[in-house]
């Protein structure tokens, strides 16, 4: 792999292949060895009915997915920068933390035979001491401004309010203000990703377009580890959707949705695109916030905007066909992709 090292777009390419490959040799033995276990997805009682003969399909999938991640990052993967190096090094050691997170999480439903997994205030404090650590370290060791840029209009300064820490070997600065934008940004992003693993095939179609994206623009920005790791995701996405689709013969769990959110938001700090990242994974958002509209206009009026939240239940509930939800939603994410790609470009020119 070392003479590959001067053909760094050859790279990129490669390590889409290698993880697509990767992840689906691995699958079918996880799968396998999920069944052989009878470890399977716990579905909601409150959502549609036709989920109901999920009920039991094998779950964390998002093993298989990280797995192949990391060991063709490993592989391909050859320093030649410390910034770069540590900026990979952190972000590879955030998402994987995120997915152990999400696998403590899968592991509790299946135990516990309910859907509710973890107890929110939990996983919120994990998410929080995740976002913590990052912060701190990006910071401090990976050369990351604590700045965040609206394209066009500004960039934001939220290291304005900094505390120091001398600690004789070494001094620490806390940027408090982008601590806080950094959290709400990853735990925001992981439970949207989250949200989104709702229908066979969304969260990982979904997450494929926009990694594409976050490489690109890793790859402008000059910082090939994290390009390769965005690559990495969106080659075991594509490996993922081969037994993902309708109907799914696994699902990824929060093992693969906590740390696939916390994937994009963080290659979106170490790329300064924290806002862009914003319009890459719009469609996350979109149904992040379409909970939150359904459960505040429910406590004020004790009525409903959408027939079920998260929105793609709602075009579900309408009669829309599974795979149409999927296809459409797959296809507004590659717009919103878009939009965010050349907005990136017109800004970096």
């Amino acid at each position: 792999m070392l003479g590959f090292a001067q053909y760094p777009t050859f790279q990129v390419f490669l390590v889409i292949f290698l993880a697509m490959a990767l992840t689906m040799v691995l699958l079918p033995i996880w799968i396998k060895i999920l069944r052989f276990r009878q470890i399977g997805q716990q579905v909601r009682a409150d959502g549609p009915q036709r989920h109901l003969v999920k009920q039991g399909t094998p779950t964390m999938g998002g093993v298989a997915i990280l797995l192949a991640v990391l060991i063709c990052v490993l592989v391909i993967y050859r320093p030649n920068n410390g910034t770069d190096f540590s900026r990979t090094l952190l972000t590879c050691f955030v998402v994987l933390f995120t997915g152990l997170i999400g696998l403590a999480d899968d592991f509790s439903k299946v135990v516990k035979e309910r859907s509710l997994g973890l107890k929110p205030n939990a996983k919120m404090l994990l998410l929080t001491f995740v976002a913590v650590v990052f912060t701190l370290v990006a910071t401090n060791l990976a050369g990351v401004a604590p700045t965040v840029t609206i394209p066009f209009v500004t960039t934001l300064d939220l290291g304005i309010l900094s505390t120091t820490i001398n600690l004789g070997f070494a001094s620490i600065t806390i940027p408090w203000l982008y601590m806080v934008f950094v959290f709400l940004l990853l735990a925001g992003m992981s439970n949207a990703v989250n949200l989104t693993d709702g229908l066979d095939g969304l969260a990982a179609g979904t997450m494929m377009i926009a990694m594409i994206v976050m490489a690109a623009i890793a790859y402008r920005t000059d910082q090939l580890g994290i390009a390769l790791f965005a690559a990495a995701i969106t080659g075991s996405c594509v490996g993922f959707l081969w037994f993902n689709t309708h109907p799914a013969s696994i699902f990824m769990g929060d093992t693969g949705s906590l740390a696939l959110g916390a994937a994009l938001a963080a290659i979106a700090v170490m790329t300064k695109t924290e806002v862009l990242s914003l319009v890459v994974g719009g469609i996350f958002v979109i149904e992040a916030f379409s909970v939150i509209i359904q459960v505040v206009y429910f406590k004020l009026t004790h009525r409903r905007v959408f027939l079920m939240a998260p929105l793609h239940h709602h075009f579900e509930q309408k009669g829309w066909p599974e795979v149409k939800v999927v296809i459409r939603f797959w296809i507004i994410t590659a717009i919103f992709a878009s939009v965010g790609f050349l907005l990136f470009f017109n800004q970096s020119v």
